[in-house]
């Protein structure tokens, strides 16, 4: 993650745990969907993010779509491939899921 997402997170091992309920979340999501599945050859970071941020657009995640707007730019993707990809997602997911990503877009990418 520190490859997807640079300067976020200090050098050597850091605990994510906040003493909150279910703190293991995120270090559960680290080592398998960080440590397995990003980690797998077969697509590009580039294609991860697409398929990903598309997922996360049809699921209405716009937290975690925050998040990956701005790995997926650190993976390659343009503002202009960004835009397409919330403009083919309105004729799927519907407009108010593609304006909810416009927006998750614009405060990631402060666009």
């Amino acid at each position: 993650m520190r490859r997807a997402l640079p300067g976020v997170f200090p050098d050597g091992d850091i605990d994510l745990r906040d003493g909150g309920i279910a703190d293991d979340l995120l270090e559960i999501g680290l080592t398998s969907v960080w440590g397995s599945l990003w980690d797998r050859e077969g697509l590009s970071p580039r294609d991860r993010s697409l398929v990903t941020l598309s997922i996360l657009i049809a699921l209405g995640a716009e937290s975690e779509m925050r998040t990956h707007f701005a790995i997926g730019r650190t993976n390659g993707l343009t503002d202009d491939e960004i835009s397409e990809l919330i403009y083919h997602a309105a004729g799927y997911t519907g407009f108010p899921a593609a304006t909810a990503a416009r927006n998750a877009a614009r405060a990631a990418l402060d666009s």
